[in-house]
């Protein structure tokens, strides 16, 4: 991994992260690419990336619950 930029799960121990969803600061953020005739290579999307609370809703909502 040499000259490459850190992956959000290996931002040093004590930094913050923000979520996309609710802009908290938080100290681990989730992403999940999951869904029903959803191709993440050829779909033009922006990444984002949800705090566990925001995670668990946006999860409960795509499951009907």
């Amino acid at each position: 991994m040499h000259g490459e930029e850190p992956a959000a799960h290996e931002v040093e121990k004590g930094a913050s992260l923000r979520c996309d969803f609710c802009g908290q600061e938080v100290s681990s953020v989730r992403r999940v690419a999951l869904d029903h005739d959803y191709d993440r290579l050829q779909t033009p999307h922006r990444e984002q990336y949800a705090c566990p609370s925001c995670s668990e809703r946006k999860e409960r909502s795509r499951r009907g619950l």
